[in-house]
C-alpha cells in the first residue's frame, strides 16, 4: 500500500478522532499557523526554524522532490500534530531516514504522537529505508518514553548542542531504530500486509 492510497484516513485516539492526510504545498499556510502556535523549546530539536515561512517554503519543494513525506493530523480544520520522514539518496547515508514528529499541546496526551511515528514508521517501511533516527532536547522525557516503547534505542547525546531564543543551550538526545530487522521480523511472520 502506498502513501497516496493509505491517506486520508481517520484514527481514534483518546476523546476523538483525527484526520490523517499528505502534507502537500495547499497545507503551507495551515502548517505555518500550526507552527508558529508551538512553544518555541518544541522546536528546538529542528535543524531549521519552521515558523519562518521562508523555510517552510523549502520544507514544501522538499515534499515536491520526494525527500520528504509528512503526514498531518487534524481535528476540526485545526492540525493537531505533523510528522516528516526525511531522506537524502545522494548522501552517504541513502538507507537512512529521519523522522521528526510534533504535537500541539491540543494532541498531547491522547495518543497522537505514538500514532503519528506508527504512521510514520509505515512511510519508512514503504521507502525501503533500513534504519531511522529521531532526535529532540534530552528534557523531552515523555516523547523519549515513547519512541523506546516503539523499540527506539539511545544512540547519542550531543550536549549543549542547541541554543534557544534566550541563549540558553540544551543537549539533543538521537535515537535510533533498525526497520530493516524490524521488516525481517514482519515478513518472518507473515504480516507483510500491514505496509
Amino acid at each position: 500500500m502506498t502513501e497516496s492510497t493509505r491517506y486520508p484516513k481517520t484514527v481514534n485516539i483518546k476523546d476523538g478522532e483525527v484526520v490523517l492526510e499528505l502534507m502537500t504545498a495547499a497545507s503551507e499556510a495551515a502548517v505555518l499557523v500550526f507552527a508558529q502556535s508551538l512553544p518555541t523549546h518544541d522546536l528546538l530539536f529542528l535543524r531549521r526554524d519552521i515558523t519562518q515561512p521562508r523555510v517552510l517554503a523549502a520544507w514544501v519543494a522538499q515534499l515536491e522532490a520526494g525527500e520528504i513525506v509528512s503526514l498531518l493530523a487534524s481535528s476540526a480544520d485545526e492540525i493537531l500534530g505533523c510528522t516528516a520522514v526525511v531522506r537524502d539518496e545522494h548522501s552517504w547515508s541513502p538507507h537512512l531516514g529521519e523522522l521528526r514528529v510534533l504535537v500541539g499541546p491540543a494532541g498531547r496526551d491522547r495518543g497522537l504522537g505514538r500514532v503519528l511515528i506508527q504512521e510514520s514508521f509505515l512511510i519508512a517501511l514503504g521507502l525501503g529505508l533500513e534504519k531511522l533516527t529521531a532526535q529532540m532536547t534530552a528534557d523531552q522525557t515523555s516523547a523519549i518514553a515513547v519512541f523506546e516503547e516503539m523499540g527506539f534505542q539511545a544512540e547519542a547525546l550531543l550536549r549543549d548542542h542547541v541554543r534557544d531564543q534566550s541563549g540558553e543551550k540544551h543537549d539533543i538526545v538521537i535515537l535510533s531504530h533498525d526497520v530493516e530487522r524490524f521488516q525481517s521480523q514482519m515478513q518472518a511472520y507473515g504480516l507483510t500486509d500491514l505496509y
